[in-house]
């Protein structure tokens, strides 16, 4: 009988263990889509291209599942739809899939697909991504997310804030393997209050030194600076870069330099009202007898519907022009973005 007893309150201490460590879990499940509704005139050297006209684009949707397990240890899950017109098919990829351990708010390790340390940053800081991608994203000079390892952190009460990332190169739509690691890092400090200035750097192969491939004659490198001021009413901020051998194809191919700024800012004059403007200017391969500049602006009004509803009417307009006057790209859209989040 007693060893009925004893094993009967050992199985009860077992069972009230485990309902205990399975209470400590939690599962969240959100979402975020970039919608828009547009009319695109857009000529490529001096034609009109397939893809003007009117048309609905999605042009993100993300499904996050995030699984906690325990005050340390998660994991995430996100992934990545489109559908844009002059496409022609939806895709969907695997955007994030990591397992994270925050061991303290300045040790925060990530393993798998997860955010690179500059354009989520950037993102962030600029507040309209759901209009435009940011300078580097919108260029190609840089990975909203890769596979890898990533370490972040923050210290002195959220002042200084850095994120360090060793990737395989290719991005999170291409995990291949390759010979060496790619890095990229970003140290961020706010001084005062609103104040944001932050510095980053990336190096690598950019995925493209593998076995059996063609020989990577040249290596990456990209330096970063962002500053940005917020405050009630309004919002300011400027991003600088400076590359060599982008895109993937410069590692085999010749050397290629770029460098280009972007500058936006935005007045609130009402609640949930707000003017906003931006500015690109880029030349992204210096080292071409062409030497194309892109140029790249936009302006619009955005207002807050509900929570975590925002739409916006924006007019955007996109040259690129080389220094003997031939324009491979001309771009002007007007219409209305969204963003829908939950």
């Amino acid at each position: 009988m007693r060893k009925q007893i004893l094993t009967a309150a050992v199985m009860a201490a077992i069972a009230g263990m485990s309902v205990a460590a399975v209470a400590d879990e939690s599962t969240t499940v959100g979402g975020k889509a970039y919608i828009d509704f547009t009319n695109l005139d857009q000529k490529q050297n001096g034609t009109k291209t397939a893809a003007s006209g009117f048309g609905v684009d999605v042009k993100r949707f993300y499904l996050s599942v995030t699984h906690g397990f325990d005050d340390i240890w998660s994991a995430n899950l996100t992934t990545d739809f489109n559908y844009v017109g002059n496409d022609g098919e939806t895709q969907v990829f695997v955007k994030k899939a990591y397992l994270q351990g925050k061991f303290d708010d300045a040790a925060v390790v990530r393993v798998g697909s997860a955010d690179m340390p500059w354009i989520p940053y950037v993102e962030d800081v600029y507040g309209y991504r759901w209009v435009e991608n940011t300078l580097i994203d919108r260029l190609k000079f840089g990975n909203s997310a890769d596979w890898g390892v990533n370490f972040a952190g923050k210290v002195s009460e959220g002042m200084v804030n850095y994120s360090l990332s060793a990737v395989n190169g290719n991005g999170y739509k291409n995990p291949t393997r390759s010979k060496s690691m790619d890095f990229e890092a970003r140290v961020g400090v706010m001084p005062v209050k609103g104040l944001n200035l932050a510095i980053g750097g990336y190096n690598g192969k950019l995925g493209q030194d593998v076995e059996g491939g063609p020989p990577t004659t040249n290596t990456a490198n990209r330096y970063d600076v962002l500053v940005a001021y917020s405050y009630t009413m309004f919002k300011v901020g400027a991003e600088y870069f400076n590359a060599k051998n982008f895109p993937a194809s410069a590692i085999t191919g010749p050397s290629t330099k770029a460098d280009g700024y972007s500058v936006w800012g935005s007045v609130s004059p009402m609640e949930k009202l707000a003017v906003f403007a931006r500015y690109d200017n880029a030349n992204t391969n210096k080292n071409s007898a062409l030497n194309p500049e892109d140029t790249y602006y936009n302006v619009g009004v955005s207002y807050e519907a509900r929570k975590n509803v925002d739409i916006a009417l924006v007019y955007k307009n996109e040259e690129t022009k080389n220094n003997n006057g031939t324009k491979p790209l001309e771009s002007s859209e007007i219409g209305v973005w969204s963003q829908v989040k939950f």
